[in-house]
């Protein structure tokens, strides 16, 4: 029976060379794993939970009367007093939040105390609302709110979500 020569099998050198290019690959698709997790987290997990809570914010707003200008919403259930209720006013700038539009969140959703604009500790997420009048309009409200986190996932740009409703006089 003859052998054949080429056949022996394959050298420690081959072997290293092969490990040196899948640990290259293998390298190059952690970092994008990576980025993939981050903005996964950031857009997909975070962002969904802002646009949530903008959301019950503007739920607890709608349920205001058109010309409630007291009722404080920065509890849950809104007290008849010591807010701004539907007045005129606030801010959808989630950097510089407005006394009495403003209110945080725990990082699982639970409403926080706070006074004036000082966020209290532990806050993960922060509401702020803006409520005006439709140009050339009384009867016709435009209520803006606005969520953000404290920090972002890996780093990166905080989520921050934002909704837009109207609400007519006398409702």
């Amino acid at each position: 029976m003859r052998r054949l020569g080429g056949e022996t099998g394959t050298s420690l050198m081959e072997v290293m060379i092969a490990s040196a290019i899948l640990v290259t690959l293998m390298a190059g698709l952690m970092s994008m794993m990576a980025l993939a997790i981050k903005t996964t987290e950031n857009q997909g997990h975070l962002a969904a939970r802002t646009t949530e809570y903008a959301q019950d914010k503007m739920e607890q707003l709608l349920a205001l009367a058109f010309t409630d200008g007291v009722s404080d919403t920065r509890t849950f259930p809104a007290t008849g007093s010591g807010g701004s209720g539907l007045a005129i006013g606030g801010s959808i700038d989630v950097d510089n939040p407005v006394a009495l539009y403003v209110d945080y969140l725990d990082e699982n959703g639970n409403l926080l105390t706070s006074s004036g604009t000082t966020a209290p500790s532990g806050w993960f997420y922060k509401r702020v609302w803006k409520v005006e009048y439709m140009t050339g309009s009384t009867t016709l409200k435009k209520i803006t709110v606005a969520t953000s986190t404290s920090r972002g996932f890996g780093g990166t740009m905080t989520p921050t979500s934002y909704l837009t409703v109207l609400k007519s006089f006398p409702f």
